[in-house]
């Protein structure tokens, strides 16, 4: 069997940590700003952990597991 292909789009959104943790950026900072707050903009510019089924599916979309 051959082996598993890298799916480049997610490679490029995410990252897997050395512990094996899945994070992402959070969506909705890109433009409209001006009518989210201060605080909710802040939250939105730091990055999340993948968590349950999706992150087992996004490790083995990366090839890794």
């Amino acid at each position: 069997m051959p082996k598993m292909k890298t799916h480049k789009g997610l490679r490029a959104r995410v990252r897997v940590t050395r512990t094996g943790k899945v994070v992402r950026r959070k969506a909705g900072k890109s433009h409209l700003m001006g009518g989210k707050s201060g605080k909710r903009c802040r939250h939105l510019g730091r990055q999340t952990v993948v968590e349950g089924k999706f992150a087992k599916i996004t490790i083995r979309k990366l090839a890794r597991g």
